[in-house]
């Protein structure tokens, strides 16, 4: 006869979120004066100088509110899970076991939400992927970072639209654009801007050797239509030209595909994924603005960094992550040292953990900072 397996009776301490992250009692203290400016004479006489203030509390009170579920839901748990071991029920044991996950999963994701909080963690995002120098092996490596992006953006249950591709003349990708469109899709995905390194037996080294290949990852937020940017017409050069690749007769008998140079800075951005000019040209501007407001942003950046040496510095040229297959299988994120050892998963899109690691980092970071 065999057993049915019966979910573990010891439940690990997995509800212990952390305090930096929450501070449950001075939100509640927060939440209180911010309900004492509201109830003030006056208050509601001025709405567009009020709305920072209802924001703030509305944000604090989803939190508490959150919070009070959780706790609700442990206390019933913790009921259960007595209740189970005193009449040693197997299916009220399943109960408690599936209860906890499901507490876990919600605490988790709204860690996760507390640490996103910064200023356009909130957007779309727009990333670039472009193979580093080395042919078709650093070409083969940027589609390999493109498919694990990619993966991961399905099983977030993000929208993709790819704007450019650039295809390896034997294999693999020189370059590629896409924008992502879901919840926070930036603030997650920012942890990705920087320098990837592979390390593996190369699949187009007949002498089997060992192989080192780069590839260069730019993750930049897609800017609102309110926000202004201000370009002038006589700052650009347009260029158009054919698409290459698939795409049919059409695209690749017709100049609709379309690059924009922004002189002062020499940011180029093209696009020919549409088949008509008018609609490539349209995303390479709104690309061209997401790229100059990321490049103001970075630029404010890199002065507060300059007043806080133990701020970590996240710059284009650094090598963020190594993916390491051959002599020994690990991937490992240089700035927070997080790694895993399941390479195939993290290429597959399991990068979460990766993610969360980057910004509970970040966080930490600048909480140091604000301590000085």
């Amino acid at each position: 006869m065999v057993k049915s397996r019966r979910p573990s009776r010891t439940f690990p301490n997995v509800f212990t979120p952390s305090g930096v992250i929450f501070d449950i009692e001075a939100k509640q203290k927060r939440f209180s004066e911010l309900e004492r400016i509201l109830a003030k004479p006056g208050f509601w006489d001025k709405p567009e100088e009020g709305k920072p203030i209802l924001k703030e509390r509305s944000e604090i009170n989803a939190i508490l509110q959150i919070w009070q579920q959780f706790s609700e839901g442990l206390e019933e748990s913790e009921l259960l899970l007595q209740m189970a071991l005193e009449e040693n029920d197997e299916e009220t044991f399943k109960e408690v076991f599936e209860k906890i996950q499901a507490l876990k999963k919600n605490m988790r994701d709204l860690e996760l939400q507390q640490m996103l909080s910064d200023e356009n963690d909130d957007k779309n995002a727009i990333v670039s992927i472009n193979a580093g120098a080395g042919g078709t092996e650093a070409q083969d490596w940027a589609e390999m970072l493109l498919r694990m992006y990619l993966r991961w953006c399905e099983k977030k249950n993000f929208s993709i639209q790819m704007v450019d591709l650039l295809e390896g003349e034997e294999a693999g990708i020189k370059s590629a654009t896409f924008t992502v469109a879901g919840p926070y899709a930036f603030g997650m995905l920012k942890s990705e801007s920087g320098i990837h390194r592979l390390v593996r037996i190369s699949p187009f080294d007949a002498s089997g050797r060992r192989h080192t290949s780069f590839a260069a990852v730019l993750v930049y937020p897609e800017v609102d239509e309110k926000i202004e940017i201000d370009i002038k017409p006589s700052d650009l050069r347009v260029d158009t030209y054919r698409a290459s690749g698939a795409g049919g007769q059409h695209v690749n008998k017709t100049s609709s595909a379309v690059r924009i140079t922004h002189l002062p800075t020499g940011i180029v951005v093209q696009c020919q994924n549409e088949k008509s000019q008018h609609r490539n040209r349209d995303i390479a501007m709104k690309i061209l603005r997401s790229r100059l407001y990321e490049r103001e942003q970075h630029a404010q950046q890199e002065k507060l960094q300059e007043a806080h040496d133990n701020l970590d510095e996240i710059s284009w040229g650094s090598q963020i992550r190594s993916y390491v297959m051959q002599p020994y299988r690990l991937v490992k994120d240089h700035r927070t040292g997080f790694e895993k050892g399941n390479v195939e998963a993290v290429m597959d899109g399991d990068l979460d953990e990766f993610v969360e690691a980057y910004l509970m980092n970040l966080m930490n970071s600048r909480e140091r900072t604000s301590a000085v």
